[in-house]
């Protein structure tokens, strides 16, 4: 029966009495592990930001109307052309509204759905900002600005002024970042704006809307629904655009197909929207992964390295140990004992020393116009990196410790005290 209490007092005098070994041995596993946790929580927090810069302000499935090409066209219906080759040159876009046909029962409909969490219906007008003698073209996006705010972090990219402001005031916009600078306005200032048809109407701003992207703020901004369909002349049923947000993202795709064939409207999903975008962030996230698992492998050669020549430096001592009546096994468990408690205690330290140096990095300023919301380095503080963290210090030492110490258990402590 192994004798747990002997086994570890030994192994316990052999790492203080090689102090200068131990602490090599456990440095090493804590570097290694501090390494990996700042390497990946930073990396993976920042994919992250990027990622959302773009998906949140992307509904799961937008619904609107396609502008496009007849696909039959008349030549098509005569019977005496049937056999024939078609060819019909500059086709033109047939006639049709940019409104969605019956969109109010649409958005009853989604609303019941209990796959949808949310469904909010968008205006989208072109128009022209004046104030004084300049002259900006752009777009006007009227919305329920309280259940954008409910489905999304449109909040956060409102860096003056609040969505409720905006709910509160009929004549109110929401003005893109670009546009005010170009224009010297701020909140309170009144900006007019000229539809296609000339007509003009003001608005007073209430809020500054800046999404991080230059070429939306360039050109968009925000107001009520009513208030857009009000500047148009349009009824209340008027709206162009359907967001949807769905409780499952992976079920978009799907249903996208199932909504655009039920109601004969355009239907995108998210992934279509951002292909390419999805795309460069799988290609992050595998470089990331794959420099964080390098890492880890090469601290694993590191730690082996160190150890092995820890339990060499101790030869001597197994020979004294099976001379006085230790087995192989025992011998085995002491040095594994040893390795295993450097595992643990560099491990330890390597993950207090990982979340330290994250936690400064995510306390050191990052200020940039195009990310307003974000002050400070984006950190992900994932329990898994640190689970992962410590068990990789735990398997790597045991290894590390069982190699050669499996070899010792078999060594003739006859020739090595003879030193043979």
């Amino acid at each position: 029966m192994t004798n747990w209490k002997v086994i570890l007092n030994i192994a316990k005098t052999h790492l203080i009495t090689k102090m200068k070994s131990t602490v090599t041995a456990s440095l090493g596993v804590t570097f290694g592990i501090g390494a990996y946790i700042t390497l990946v929580s930073f990396m993976t927090g920042l994919n992250e930001m990027l990622d959302s810069l773009i998906l949140n302000q992307t509904p799961h499935i937008h619904l609107y109307n396609e502008i496009e090409p007849t696909e039959q066209q008349p030549v098509a219906l005569y019977q005496a052309f049937g056999n024939s080759v078609n060819v019909v040159r500059s086709i033109k876009p047939k006639q049709s509204q940019r409104k969605i046909h019956n969109a109010l029962p649409i958005l009853s409909y989604l609303k019941n759905d209990k796959n949808v969490k949310g469904a909010t219906p968008q205006l989208r007008a072109q128009l022209f900002y004046l104030s004084g003698s300049i002259e900006l073209g752009g777009n006007l996006v009227g919305i329920d600005i309280l259940e954008e705010v409910r489905l999304s972090n449109m909040r956060d990219y409102i860096v003056q002024g609040s969505a409720e402001a905006l709910k509160n005031n009929d004549n109110g916009i929401l003005l893109g970042a670009g546009l005010a600078e170009k224009m010297s306005l701020g909140i309170g200032d009144k900006v007019q704006i000229s539809t296609v048809k000339g007509d003009i109407f003001p608005l007073k701003i209430v809020g500054i809307y800046q999404s991080g992207i230059a070429d939306i703020d360039n050109i968009q901004s925000y107001a009520n629904l009513k208030t857009v369909q009000r500047i148009l002349g349009e009824a209340q049923n008027y709206v162009t655009d359907i967001n949807v947000k769905l409780y499952d993202i992976a079920a978009a795709p799907l249903m996208a197909k199932k909504l655009e064939k039920q109601f004969k409207v355009k239907a995108t999903d998210i992934n279509q929207a951002n292909a390419q975008f999805e795309t460069g962030s799988n290609i992050r996230n595998l470089i990331t992964y794959a420099v964080s698992i390098t890492l880890l492998i090469v601290a694993g050669f590191g730690i082996y390295n160190i150890l092995n020549m820890l339990i060499y430096e101790k030869m001597k001592d197994i020979a004294i140990l099976k001379a006085t009546g230790f087995s192989g096994r025992d011998v085995q468990l002491i040095f594994m004992s040893q390795a295993m408690i450097i595992g643990a205690v560099g491990g330890i330290l390597g993950l207090a020393i990982g979340y330290g140096l994250s936690n400064l990095i995510d306390n050191v300023p990052f200020n940039t116009e195009a990310l307003p919301t974000i002050t400070t380095y984006p950190i992900n503080y994932n329990i898994w990196y640190y689970v992962i963290g410590i068990s990789f210090a735990l398997v790597s030492t045991f290894i590390a410790g069982y190699l050669p110490s499996n070899k010792a258990k078999r060594i003739d402590p006859v020739r090595i005290i003879r030193g043979t």
